[in-house]
């Protein structure tokens, strides 16, 4: 993962930023879903609810593009929003076959 947000004031601030949200993105598209019964939520706890574990990651790279001939600007949770469509194609590239609903595993990898 590359990410450029400006100058960069605080390195290891702006990498774990980063990893987390890939983190965070992973688990949305791989793991996360609230489960609904009656107007009730079944899993209301992490005990119920899947998160990814350490064991779950891969390794992350992560290369900050120091542009110091730019502002400095907020590096937020950007890189969240690539992780399940490039999932998802990678899916489709893969087995041509379009998931369309997330989490995009197990369940809906397990009827390609």
């Amino acid at each position: 993962e590359a990410f450029e947000c400006g100058a960069i004031i605080n390195p290891d601030n702006v990498r774990a930023q980063v990893e987390g949200a890939i983190i965070q993105g992973l688990g949305g598209a791989l793991y996360e879903s609230v489960r609904f019964a009656n107007g009730r939520i079944l899993n209301p706890g992490f005990d119920g609810y899947r998160v990814p574990r350490f064991l779950d990651l891969p390794r992350i790279e992560t290369v900050l593009l120091d542009r110091r001939d730019l502002p400095s600007v907020g590096a937020g949770e950007t890189p969240i929003l690539a992780i399940a469509p490039a999932i998802a194609n990678a899916v489709f590239h893969a087995t041509g076959r379009r998931l369309r609903a997330m989490p995009l595993a197990p369940d809906g990898m397990v009827a390609l």
